[in-house]
C-alpha cells in the first residue's frame, strides 16, 4: 500500500501589483481574482482579467499575457508548462488552460500519486478568440486569428485563421 503524501496549502492567492514579473499600465484585475506565483506572471498593457479567475503561476516556467487581451470571469490558467497569450486575444468566461498531466504509466500507484508530472506549454497567438468554457489542453498552439467555439476541448494545434469546435475540437471552417 502506498504512503499518502502530506498535503500543504498553496497559499491564499492574494497578491499586489509589485509582486508580478511585469505589470503593465491600464491593467484591470476584478475582485475575487486569485494569483499564485505572481513573480512568474507577465501582464502587458491594457489586460483585463474578470471576476473570480484563477491565475495559477508555477514555481517554474512563466505565464505571459499580451497587451489588450480580455479574460472573462471564472477562468482557470495553470502554467506549470508555461502559457503564452498574444496581443488582443479574447478569452470567454470559464475557459481552462492546462499545461500539465500526471504520468499514467505507473501502474503500482494511484494516478494522483504519480512521481512524474508531464508539462507542455500552451501558446495562444494574437487576435484569436477562445469561446466560453473551452478547454485548452497541454502542448497546444492556437494560431493567429483563430476562433475556438464555446465548450470545445482543444487537443491539437489550430492553424492561423481557422474556426474549430467540438469535443475533441476539429476544423469547422476557415475564416475568409
Amino acid at each position: 500500500m502506498n504512503q499518502r503524501p502530506t498535503r500543504t496549502s498553496h497559499g491564499t492567492g492574494e497578491f499586489s501589483q509589485d509582486q508580478f514579473a511585469h505589470y503593465g499600465s491600464n491593467v484591470v484585475i476584478e475582485p475575487g481574482v486569485l494569483v499564485f506565483h505572481p513573480e512568474n506572471i507577465f501582464l502587458d498593457n491594457g489586460v483585463y482579467i474578470g471576476h473570480n479567475t484563477i491565475l495559477k503561476g508555477y514555481h517554474r516556467n512563466t505565464m505571459r499575457i499580451g497587451a489588450g487581451t480580455w479574460i472573462g470571469q471564472q477562468c482557470f490558467f495553470h502554467s506549470a508548462g508555461g502559457i503564452s497569450i498574444g496581443e488582443d486575444v479574447g478569452i470567454g468566461p470559464g475557459v481552462k488552460i492546462l499545461t500539465s498531466t500526471h504520468d499514467i504509466a505507473e501502474l503500482d500507484r494511484p494516478i494522483i500519486q504519480a512521481t512524474q508530472l508531464i508539462t507542455k506549454p500552451v501558446t495562444i497567438k494574437e487576435w484569436s478568440d477562445i469561446g466560453v468554457n473551452a478547454i485548452i489542453m497541454p502542448g497546444v498552439t492556437i494560431g493567429r486569428g483563430a476562433q475556438i467555439g464555446a465548450g470545445a476541448v482543444v487537443t491539437k494545434d489550430v492553424p492561423d485563421f481557422e474556426v474549430w469546435g467540438g469535443v475533441p475540437a476539429k476544423l469547422i471552417r476557415k475564416r475568409k
